[in-house]
Order: structure tokens, then C-alpha cells, then sequence
């Protein structure tokens, strides 16, 4: 592998690491939000993001939770899609990259990045939904706009997986005959 080549992949890295530091900064944030918000609701304006859904927890406790377990449930799948990545990332060789590990790992994000669109669409529905019975639901929107997106980016990945297989499966079959 070239230095370049060496170097491109150890920027990339460095980058997963950030954005998964960030997206675990953000799954606690949320979940610290979720904390307050059920036990000191008039601090929530100060926390992170300033999630404040006090207004649609007194209306409904059911709808509240629910938009909650949504909002926790995407950001905590999309941390730990980026921890397989960097898992991903440290442990593949660039010299050999057909290996079932890798094969396994890019099956994995491709089912994640899914898992997070699929349910980001059904958040967005069901918040969307709740405005038809008086919720503010607009500020939940940044949560799940690029929920097409992922679940594009899933498909795709898949397809790279089933071909990361199938390169799995000719090298042994390869190594075999050698």
C-alpha cells in the first residue's frame, strides 16, 4: 500500500473517531435531557440542544415517551454504527481486505444504517401524525430528516457486502487450488 494511500486511511480514522465521539456525546446529552426533563422539567431550556418537550409531556405521557424512545433509540444505533466502523477500520488489512471479518463487519453496518432509517422514517411519521392531535412536533425534525438517506446508504452498503462475500468466498476458494 502506498504512503498516500496509508495516510488517506489514517485521516479517515481519525475522522470516525470524531464523529463517534460526537454522536456519544450527543446519545448522552439526549439521554441526560430525557433525565431532566422527567425530574427537573424546568432546567431542560439550559441542557443540550434544548430539547424541551414539557409541553407534550403534560399533553400526553404515552406520545412523550414514545418521540423519546425515538429520539434516544437513533442516536444511541447511530453511535454504535460508527463504533463497528472504527472496529471496522482498525482491525481490516489494506493488503488483504477479502476476510470474512470484514466480509461480517460491512454486513453489520449495512444492517445498522437500515435499522436507522427505517426507524427514522417511522419517527418522522408517527411526529408527524402527532400534530394532527395539536402536538409541536417542529423541532423534532433535525432527529430524522436524512432518514431516506440512510435508508439509500443501507441498500447500497448491502450490495457491497454481498460482493465483499462473494470476493471472501473466490480468494479461499482460490487459496484452496493454489
Amino acid at each position: 500500500m502506498s504512503k498516500t494511500n496509508n495516510f488517506v486511511f489514517k485521516g479517515l480514522t481519525i475522522v470516525a473517531w470524531l464523529i463517534f465521539v460526537g454522536l456519544s456525546i450527543e446519545a448522552g446529552g439526549l439521554i441526560v435531557n430525557f433525565l431532566f426533563s422527567l425530574f427537573k422539567p424546568e432546567i431542560v431550556g439550559n441542557l443540550y440542544q434544548k430539547l424541551d418537550l414539557t409541553q407534550m409531556y403534560n399533553q400526553s405521557k404515552t406520545a412523550f415517551f414514545g418521540i423519546y424512545s425515538f429520539i434516544i433509540f437513533i442516536s444511541i444505533l447511530k453511535a454504535i454504527l460508527f463504533y463497528i466502523v472504527i472496529r471496522l477500520m482498525h482491525k481490516m488489512d489494506l493488503t488483504k481486505p477479502f476476510d470474512t471479518f470484514v466480509s461480517n463487519q460491512i454486513l453489520l453496518i449495512s444492517y445498522y444504517t437500515l435499522s436507522i432509517g427505517v426507524l427514522s422514517l417511522i419517527a418522522r411519521q408517527t411526529a408527524k401524525n402527532l400534530m394532527h392531535y395539536g402536538f409541536i412536533t417542529d423541532s423534532l425534525n433535525p432527529f430524522w430528516v436524512d432518514s431516506q438517506a440512510f435508508i439509500l446508504m443501507g441498500a447500497v452498503i448491502y450490495i457491497i457486502a454481498t460482493i465483499f462475500k462473494k470476493g471472501v468466498d473466490l480468494q479461499n476458494e482460490n487459496d484452496l487450488t493454489v
